[in-house]
């Protein structure tokens, strides 16, 4: 068994054990969350396994407080496919008046129990868990950190040893911690593999809903070209008609998309609404993303070699790939990413925004000293159209790169320019 590598949730985990008597880690199969929750837990109820979940339901109808009698705090795994574990839960947090009693894990949202008594407030938390962040799996050196650009330094200088052969091999096979120890080639399959589960099965059981495979992966493939915009339903029908022959109802594909966001797999971004100087209308559509580029990859059959050859698309799906580490950063920040884009067509990759109103300005790019100063003369316009009498200068602004030797700040405009092999939390 491969050693246990850190997450930045662990430290969240710990946290909130200490401020509420459950905790629920959400995200998708294979980023895990069971691995985690175990380091944090005292005893184990692993509801994934066909005769545990039968024995514990036995148990749970007989005498739910011999059911939930284990040390805590006690993971419950898969909790959401136990219906009436939620209430059973919150009366036993209630009764026994302490905190740090439960940890849940789920890899799907689970569909709305009308016979649930009481929501979880007061007594549940909550936790996003997504597949690692270069920090997390190793390729990141972590030597320049997120935290600490809100504090604005004049200076940083660190080195980068990923190039772009690396950072599209890290596309490919994206955050799934069973492969960050595997072979190159073994790897890039484990992607494919979670792609086929994904369509061919998860898609069905999140709600016993019949969908074809064919058809999830047909609109996971129109997804995936769509990666990092502001994407209509209208438009993804139109790229579906256009590469493919069945038709598919604008209904059906929302629908499709919500069963996809029920268990994690995508992941859009919703739009930033700064205070502006002028009025000027800004876009307020979600931006498209699945959780992890390696889906992105997945669907469309592409590997490191192809991304090399296409750097366009090597290019949006480097944004996925940022995407996915600055919301595990932000996370651990307590801040939120953002989307910019107003009726001008000024965009803005990404705005960290953290509770105490102060917020960063990303703009992320493959490298090179025009896709750079590209990067910068956005960061600069849309500095210059938020009306800070209003709200907070920019704590920073960032051109977050795939390539280049070095991170430092550029004296000219205090820009800083980092490789995505340097950055953490």
């Amino acid at each position: 068994m491969s050693k246990y590598r850190a997450r930045i949730v662990d430290a969240l985990l710990e946290k909130k054990l200490q401020a509420k008597g459950v905790v629920l880690i959400e995200g998708p199969k294979w980023c895990g969350k069971t691995t985690t929750a175990e380091k944090h837990a005292a005893s184990t109820i692993m509801l994934a396994r066909p005769d545990v979940r039968e024995q514990f339901l036995r148990l749970l109808d007989i005498d739910m407080d011999t059911a939930l009698a284990g040390e805590p705090p006690m993971l419950i795994d898969e909790w959401q496919t136990v219906a009436k574990l939620w209430d059973s839960i919150r009366y036993t947090v209630d009764s026994r008046g302490a905190l740090g009693q439960f940890i849940l894990t789920g890899s799907a949202v689970p569909e709305k129990d009308e016979q649930r008594l009481h929501s979880g407030t007061g007594r549940f938390a909550w936790l996003t868990m997504r597949p690692m962040s270069l920090k997390e799996s190793g390729e990141s050196n972590a030597s320049v950190s997120l935290k600490e650009l809100f504090a604005a330094p004049e200076k940083i200088i660190a080195k980068n040893t990923l190039s772009l052969k690396d950072i599209a091999f890290l596309i490919c096979r994206g955050g799934w911690p069973m492969a960050v120890d595997m072979s190159y080639d073994a790897a890039l399959e484990q992607a494919f593999d979670y792609y086929d589960a994904v369509t061919k099965e998860d898609v069905t059981r999140v709600d016993g809903v019949k969908r074809a495979s064919e058809r999830v992966q047909r609109l996971m493939r129109a997804y995936a070209r769509h990666q990092g915009q502001q994407t209509p339903i209208s438009t993804l029908r139109a790229d579906l008609v256009a590469n493919e022959t069945e038709a598919i109802s604008e209904d059906t594909i929302m629908s499709y998309l919500e069963t996809l966001r029920k268990i994690f797999v995508v992941e859009d971004m919703p739009a930033w609404n700064p205070n502006l100087r002028s009025k000027t209308a800004i876009r307020t559509s979600d931006t498209r993303y699945f959780v992890d580029p390696s889906i992105a990859t997945a669907a469309l059959g592409l590997g490191p070699n192809d991304l090399i050859g296409d750097l366009n698309t090597m290019g949006i799906l480097f944004e996925t790939l940022c995407v996915r580490d600055l919301r595990v950063y932000a996370e651990a920040l307590g801040g939120k990413v953002y989307h910019y884009r107003d009726k001008n067509g000024l965009e803005c990759d990404a705005v960290i925004h953290l509770r105490n109103g102060h917020y960063g300005l990303i703009e992320i790019k493959l490298g090179g000293e025009h896709l750079v100063e590209e990067g910068v003369k956005t960061l600069t316009a849309l500095e210059q159209r938020i009306d800070t009498t209003k709200m907070k200068e920019p704590s920073f602004k960032m051109v977050l790169t795939a390539t280049g030797d070095y991170a430092y700040r550029r004296p000219q405009d205090g820009v800083y320019v980092v490789p995505i092999g340097c950055l953490c939390d």
